[in-house]
């Protein structure tokens, strides 16, 4: 090893192989598992964002309606407890996605976007839920020439659709904001996004649905789904629940209507989070008014300032299990965790000494358009929602409300969008799968080393709609 690796490798030496949020003492006790046949208006199966978003905003549509809510595990233990903590407005995986795919409607999804936002920030204070919530915004920022173009001509495409609260920083102004060498520029967005402590989220959301009177279950997998009369019925390892409606809110996990499958893949993406920094190591960053920040590569960073003054730093590296299967042994990735210190010490050479507390990764679902696609099943009887692939800390609560649209049965304005009316195309049988995505990372990487130039495996990927995205 060499000596600057060691040197990251010493950074490491006290990191615990654990989520960091999920360490938390406000954690709750889980609740009961369901142990016998059970009756609801309406299940929702999955007890992250996405099915704590439906059950709460169901009770809220219709307090009388009868909701019923498992977990395979424990609320928020999966991606919705493992995540950044980024809550952004964007329901397309950014501005740059979605002018690439629906930029007729582009507008109209930027404002269901940006009431999204304000409603869970309501829903928050409402509630009571403390979860760390900060309305800072995220700075996209450029480390390469070819960066400063990209962020350039996103801040005119977001002018020419009305879209406010964006600022174009020169080098001097971001580095004004956060300093490291390595930034040349970057794009604010000052009101789209806000920081949060994910676990805390889900947990408050929990308590919120208990409240109002949403019966949870908890360590209790949905097994199988199959009509029964009228409704439906989810079998679970000790009982089972006959409903009128189900709402899937499973994401990364196989869904229980099997068509749905071919349309997801897990990619596996991986943390670190730095002991609290003192006040002489917070003065050589800055940081002051504690935006989140992404860097414009392909193969991208994403870090934050915590509520007690740590780093969380993740990204870069996103890794498929071949055949798409899920394992603890993934959640864990030391090579990764090597990598990510590196970049983490060249962004911030001034931070030299300080040491990770806590090292940790887990399974996001994506899809080959980056942003979530909707539908229903059996009839309309069932709706899912799933492939948020990263960004769905915010964008869930949106789904949420599409998919009760959807069990609804009448058209509404999200219903008659063409983002939720379309779907994205489906990943190719296995070893397809494995070589495409292996080909596209290993394009993807060669053209953030290339300034910015794709090579031709990348502009077909484009043309047929098709990618993949760290």
């Amino acid at each position: 090893m060499a000596p600057a690796a060691m040197t990251f490798a010493a950074s490491l030496a006290d990191a615990q192989p654990v989520p960091f949020w999920l360490e938390d003492p406000g954690r709750p006790e889980a609740q009961p598992a369901l142990t016998a046949t059970e009756r609801c208006d309406l299940l929702v199966v999955g007890g992250g964002y996405s099915g704590l978003w439906t059950a709460l905003l169901a009770k809220e549509r219709d307090p009388a309606q009868d909701v019923v809510l498992i977990e395979g595990r424990e609320a928020g233990w999966a991606a919705s407890g493992r995540n950044g903590g980024f809550c952004a407005a964007s329901l397309t995986h950014g501005l740059g996605n979605g002018l690439a795919r629906w930029p007729g409607e582009l507008a109209a999804l930027e404002e269901f976007g940006a009431r999204n936002l304000d409603a869970i920030e309501d829903a928050v204070t409402r509630y009571g839920i403390d979860c760390d919530f900060e309305r800072t915004g995220e700075i996209d920022v450029a480390t390469e020439p070819h960066h400063l173009a990209e962020l350039r001509e996103l801040h005119e495409a977001a002018a020419r659709l009305g879209i406010s609260g964006m600022e174009l920083l020169d080098r001097d102004a971001v580095r004004a904001e956060v300093d490291s060498p390595t930034f040349l520029g970057g794009l604010w967005d000052r009101h789209g996004v806000a920081m949060l402590h994910p676990a805390k989220l889900a947990w408050g959301l929990k308590r919120a649905c208990l409240d109002l009177g949403v019966r949870v279950y908890e360590n209790t997998r949905g097994l199988e789904l199959a009509r029964s009369g009228p409704g439906m019925a989810v079998r679970t390892p000790y009982g089972r629940i006959l409903a009128r409606r189900v709402a899937l809110g499973t994401n990364v996990f196989p869904s229980l209507v099997r068509r749905v499958r071919p349309y997801t893949v897990p990619v596996y993406d991986y943390a670190l989070m730095t002991e609290p920094l003192d006040a002489g190591r917070l003065a050589s960053i800055g940081w002051r008014r504690r935006q989140g920040l992404g860097d414009s590569a392909n193969q991208f960073h994403y870090f934050r300032i915590t509520a007690d003054n740590r780093i969380l730093w993740g990204g870069y590296d996103a890794v498929y299990p071949y055949g798409g299967r899920l394992s603890a042994e993934m959640d864990h990735r030391p090579e990764t965790y090597l990598t990510l210190a590196g970049h983490f010490f060249h962004c911030f050479p001034q931070l030299e000494g300080v040491r990770f507390s806590h090292a940790w990764g887990g399974a996001i679902d994506t899809c080959s358009r980056f942003s979530a696609f909707f539908g229903t099943a059996h009839g309309g009887r069932v709706a899912y929602a799933a492939g948020y692939t990263g960004l769905g800390v915010g964008a869930t609560r949106f789904g949420a409300d599409v998919m009760l649209d959807l069990l609804d049965g009448r058209p509404t304005e999200r219903t008659r969008l063409e983002m939720v009316r379309s779907k994205p195309l489906p990943f190719p049988p296995e070893p397809v799968a494995w070589a495409g995505i292996g080909l596209t990372k290993w394009s993807l990487a060669r053209a953030d080393a290339n300034g910015g130039r794709r090579n031709l495996w990348l502009k077909t990927m484009d043309r047929l709609g098709l990618g993949f995205d760290s």
